[in-house]
């Protein structure tokens, strides 16, 4: 009983708790603004998926150092992701003030993210930081043009979301080749 609870305790304080939407499920449908390259813009999760699989993440807050480093490596891994015709779209609790000035210098101007300041699409994809539920945890999903969700990934530590999301993505494409 007593490991359990040190077990538990663990995975609370390393926040790698699985997202809570499984695998398998529909993907909620969402429209907010969004900034690319410092300029706004409507996103629509729909139009989107009309392209192909999208990887949708939820990162804490622009400009952190973590939030920092993981942009930074979604930015060198966009190219990737567009030749699989993938669309990469980062959201926080953040203004879409915020975001064009991190559109441009944390994301490269490659990929856009998206401002969730109402926490409504954080927590429609239960991507809450249990530690401070005004801001989202770092939760990656793949979601399938079908709109369900190919893939969940909660981790605090930015290292594996854009090696583990690029690995979803490359498999999807390659049984769907022709499709």
């Amino acid at each position: 009983m007593r490991l359990a609870a040190v077990l538990v305790s663990g995975v609370l304080v390393t926040g790698s708790a699985l997202a809570a939407l499984p695998d398998g499920t529909k993907a909620p449908d969402f429209t907010t603004e969004a900034s690319l390259a410092g300029k706004p813009f409507t996103f629509s999760l729909a139009k989107a998926l009309k392209k192909g699989p999208v990887v949708l993440y939820f990162y804490p807050a622009a400009f952190t150092p973590g939030c920092t480093v993981e942009a930074h490596d979604f930015a060198e891994a966009t190219a990737k992701f567009k030749s699989l015709g993938a669309t990469v779209i980062g959201v926080s609790h953040d203004s879409v003030e915020t975001l064009n000035k991190f559109s441009v210098s944390e994301c490269r101007n490659k990929f856009a993210v998206a401002a969730d300041p109402s926490e409504r699409i954080i927590k429609a994809y239960d991507a809450v930081l249990p530690q401070r539920p005004e801001l989202a945890n770092r939760t990656s999903y793949v979601i399938a043009p079908t709109g369900e969700i190919l893939y969940s990934y909660t981790a605090l530590d930015p290292s594996g979301h854009v090696g583990n999301t690029l690995a979803v993505v490359q498999k999807y494409v390659a049984e769907h080749k022709g499709s």
